[in-house]
């Protein structure tokens, strides 16, 4: 069992659904002192008789041992109950509208009740944003509403709970995410886990919101990735859960952060073909798998968008830094950087490229020929040394991750940087 902290904090809780009734349960059980908050009087009865106002495994008894400890209540009134808390947790529900956008009545409703009876509120009070909202939320709904009350301040803290396992899932947490404008918020905000055996990740508030909807969409993602390869494994006579069980077995590359960071169009001699192959013959098999489908596509839409990114640039002497479809490599096939650079010759942009693993006398074969059909006139434009490209250039795009030593040359220059990698650069 975890201890409870030495600090303890007055908690108050706005709604009591399943995130809500789990979150003040588990704050009173390592020590905090919570008031839940909630319209609904089975809900505000139950807790207060010691009991779970749903079935979640673990929940009654919690409550149970927290409301007998005096540390957890729950009440109908938000007024005289927000007057002792110094942070306000909001758990409402963010249902589904019609047209698939987020509902956020509730959420709205909640952050008029507390505007409603905090205009004379002297005790600073952090609320802070546990429901499922879309990144700009807080900043365009939630502070609106509360942010001109004196000493309140507004930071996100999405949960991350699964029901059936919730109460395991917050007091042993994967991942603990608070965010805000506010440094001295977002701490206060996180030190009420500090009994819990995480590290918590302090970042900018859309980042905290956003960080809740990366991971509910990763999650679907990877089962539906599972599901097509059973279904196509399935089709081909093959044991579908013995290829997922062998690639989960791989924690370097499959089951890891490999891959796992924004930046340029993938290429190579791998992964488009065998995309090609795979999505070809379940189309023969007729099994759907438009997730895989759906790869290739999306590909082309970020190299669209980087293309679209040099366009914008307003000058015209434009160095490419990498050629090859990675760094580290000089295979050029299917790099979406020859893609690059073919569209904007054809703009009518004048280049230079320096890619230090890639120069024409030294490429042959299939890799020779995919560059000179693609880009005939590559010859003119590939130059023998990153000083050719940098001290010709008004602007300069990196398309592969380069080395310490070329990126340090790239900055020195002082030139406006066009980042495709995902190095944290921005153009000037």
């Amino acid at each position: 069992m975890l201890q409870a902290q030495q600090s303890s904090t007055t908690v108050a809780v706005f709604g009591l659904g399943y995130v809500g009734s789990v979150t003040a349960a588990c704050l009173a059980s390592i020590g905090h002192r919570v008031i839940g908050i909630d319209n609904d009087l089975h809900k505000v009865q139950s807790l207060n008789a010691g009991k779970a106002p749903f079935f979640e495994p673990g929940l009654e008894e919690i409550i149970a041992e927290a409301v007998e400890s005096k540390r957890l209540s729950a009440s109908q009134s938000v007024a005289g109950v927000l007057d002792e808390a110094d942070v306000a947790l909001l758990c409402v529900g963010t249902p589904s509208e019609r047209n698939g956008n987020l509902g956020l009545d509730q959420l709205r409703r909640v952050c008029e009740g507390i505007a409603a009876v905090s205009a004379n509120r002297a005790k600073p009070l952090i609320i802070a944003v546990r429901s499922t909202v879309f990144p700009g939320t807080c900043d365009d709904v939630v502070i609106p509403i509360v942010g001109g009350l004196p000493g309140v301040t507004v930071v996100s803290n999405p949960e991350f709970l699964r029901e059936g396992v919730a109460v395991n899932d917050f007091l042993y947490p994967s991942l603990l995410v608070v965010g805000g404008h506010d440094a001295d918020a977002v701490a206060k905000v996180a030190g009420l886990y500090a009994a819990l055996p995480v590290e918590a990740c302090l970042v900018t508030l859309r980042t905290a919101e956003m960080i809740k909807y990366a991971c509910n969409a990763f999650h679907a993602v990877k089962i539906a990735f599972a599901n097509e390869i059973g279904a196509l494994s399935t089709e081909l006579g093959v044991n579908g859960i013995e290829v997922m069980d062998t690639l989960c077995r791989d924690n370097k590359l499959n089951t890891s952060k490999a891959y796992l960071k924004p930046g340029f169009a993938f290429g190579g001699s791998c992964l488009p073909k065998d995309l090609r192959a795979l999505t070809y013959r379940a189309n023969r098999l007729d099994v759907k798998i438009p997730l895989l489908d759906a790869a290739l596509p999306s590909n082309h839409e970020q190299l669209a968008r980087a293309i679209q990114r040099v366009m914008e640039y307003k000058g015209r002497k434009i160095g490419i830094v990498g050629l090859a479809f990675k760094e580290n490599t000089d295979d050029l096939r299917e790099s979406p950087v020859v893609t690059l650079v073919e569209h904007l010759i054809g703009k009518g942009v004048d280049l230079r490229v320096f890619d230090p693993h890639i120069s024409l006398e030294s490429i042959y074969g299939s890799n020779r020929n995919f560059l000179l059909n693609a880009i005939p006139h590559i010859g003119r434009l590939l130059q023998s040394s990153l000083e050719d490209v940098t001290g010709w250039a008004e602007c300069l795009v990196l398309t592969q991750k380069p080395s310490a030593a070329a990126l340090e040359s790239v900055l020195a220059t002082g030139l406006p940087v066009i980042d495709l990698v995902g190095l944290g650069l921005e153009a000037a």
